[in-house]
């Protein structure tokens, strides 16, 4: 007797003889395409469909899932080094402690996904929406957020040593004692941020925009403020030794020693 056909195998026989419609062999091509990624017979899933689906603790290193729905999804403790999710939807995603080191996420959409103490080292996030995320300790050293949108999110410890955020827009977000240590901010926006106790020491920010943000007791010891407004801003106890000033705005800004700039 002979072996039962594979799905796959059948479809492209009833396909080929003309049984199979162009669209009736996508969607078993697509489903198919799923059910081995699934079931761990495959690495690749490019913009499949996800919803929901349950990785917890599942090593899915190096895999590509470019442009798949994630969208609440579970990868708490996944691992997912060197994956791709170029364009991918994680909204609303559980990825609470997950290894993403080196990933690229660039595009993603990730708005109120959770990322709780998640290693992100080296990952790409370059323009990447990020919007009401719980990223909480997470490890971004040397990452790359360039023009990422991060607004309202909470990076309260988070590490962003080395990273580079240039343009990216941090408005609204929470990052009370997150070390930024020579991170690239160049341009960002830093409005209404909370950086109590921030380290950002040697950093580039050029040109950021931080009104009314509180810096109360952050360390901007070596940082480059060029450029910068910070009019409105709150410095009471902040560290601001060999910082450059040049062209920062400062109006009504309080300072250090606590007087408010004229």
């Amino acid at each position: 007797m002979l072996a039962p056909l594979h799905a796959m195998a059948l479809g492209a026989l009833l396909f080929a003889a003309g049984v199979l419609s162009p669209s009736a062999w996508s969607s078993m091509a697509y489903a198919d395409e799923v059910a081995d990624f699934l079931a761990g017979r495959s690495r690749a899933c490019v913009k499949c469909s996800l919803v929901a689906a349950q990785f917890k603790q599942k090593d899915l290193s190096g895999a590509n899932l470019s442009g798949a729905d994630l969208s609440h999804a579970v990868l708490h403790r996944a691992k997912l080094g060197g994956a791709k999710l170029n364009g991918a939807d994680l909204t609303d995603a559980n990825l609470n402690k997950t290894d993403l080191k080196t990933a690229s996420l660039v595009g993603a959409k990730a708005e109120n996904a959770m990322f709780y103490g998640s290693d992100l080292s080296a990952a790409d996030l370059s323009e990447a929406d990020l919007v009401n995320t719980k990223m909480q300790t997470a490890y971004l050293v040397r990452a790359k957020l360039d023009h990422a949108k991060v607004s309202e999110a909470m990076l309260n410890a988070a590490r962003l040593d080395d990273a580079s955020l240039r343009g990216a827009d941090l408005s609204r977000s929470n990052l009370v004692e997150a070390s930024l240590r020579r991170a690239n901010l160049e341009g960002a926006n830093l409005d209404n941020a909370g950086l109590v106790n921030a380290v950002l020491r040697d950093a580039n920010l050029k040109g950021v925009k931080l009104t009314e943000a509180d810096l109360y007791g952050a360390d901007l010891s070596g940082a480059d403020l060029t450029g910068a407004d910070l009019s409105g801003a709150r410095l009471t106890g902040a560290i601001l030794t060999g910082a450059t000033l040049a062209g920062t705005e400062l109006t009504g800004t309080i300072m250090p020693d606590g007087t408010v700039h004229p």
